[in-house]
């Protein structure tokens, strides 16, 4: 049984960089790279303060999802963006091995460390969602993404929720949306890897309503979800 818990803060697509020599595949999406579909806006700042304030090692790219999607599986479709998937399967392999392998290997790696030394991972994958997707929108403020067939994953999500209402009344946390947290992705690929006593993990979606809204609002609910994990962690 682990003996203790560690935690990781990892941030997937926390910026739009695209290295000079791949810049001209994307002469014809810049405002692509701008957008939602460039980048989750806010979740570097989230990850970086989570992992200040829970004294956690934190692993994180700014290079664009658009150049290469970090929590794709590598034989995703859309693990390459339009933009790159055409490009020569040379050019898309070393963009996989400089930016994409490098990015995994850390992550495995802190998790394989704490693993050996019986410990229990608390992973937590920061994200960020656009409040509206195809002319829907997304009514939440917060998603919290697991898969329900991992009991510690669900007990950890179930008291976090109820820990950040109680924090910030009228503040709307669902769990599992806006997308499934058993979809395609960095935490699933662990999970078949790590066994349920031993690996936890969880991907917290912002909605970017509050990212793009008033410096202070936006503060003050970074505050409130760095408070609210650290309270549900010593619970």
């Amino acid at each position: 049984m682990p003996t203790s818990d560690f935690v990781l803060i990892t941030c997937e697509h926390g910026g739009n960089r695209v290295p000079a020599e791949y810049r001209t595949l994307f002469r014809d999406y810049r405002a692509l790279l701008d957008s939602h579909r460039g980048y989750d806006a806010g979740a570097l700042k989230l990850a970086q303060e989570l992992a200040a304030a829970l004294n956690a090692p934190l692993v994180a790219s700014t290079i664009s999802r658009l150049l290469v999607d970090l929590n794709r599986s590598i034989t995703h479709p859309h693990v390459f963006s339009a933009a790159v998937r055409n490009a020569s399967a040379e050019l898309r392999e070393r963009i996989i091995e400089r930016y994409y392998r490098p990015h995994r290997a850390r992550v495995e790696r802190y998790v394989e460390q704490a693993v050996a030394r019986r410990q229990r991972v608390i992973h937590l994958a920061c994200h960020s969602f656009t409040p509206t997707l195809d002319g829907v929108d997304r009514r939440a403020d917060l998603g919290l993404l697991y898969d329900p067939a991992r009991p510690g994953e669900v007990a950890l999500c179930a008291q976090w929720k109820s820990v950040l209402v109680l924090q910030v009344p009228g503040v709307v946390v669902r769990r599992n949306y806006p997308y499934l947290g058993k979809n395609d992705g960095l935490t699933t690929s662990l999970r078949r890897r790590f066994r349920p006593t031993a690996y936890v993990g969880v991907e917290i979606e912002i909605n970017q309503r509050h990212v793009f809204a008033n410096a202070p609002a936006w503060r003050m609910l970074r505050r409130a979800i760095v408070q609210s994990v650290r309270t549900t962690l010593e619970q």
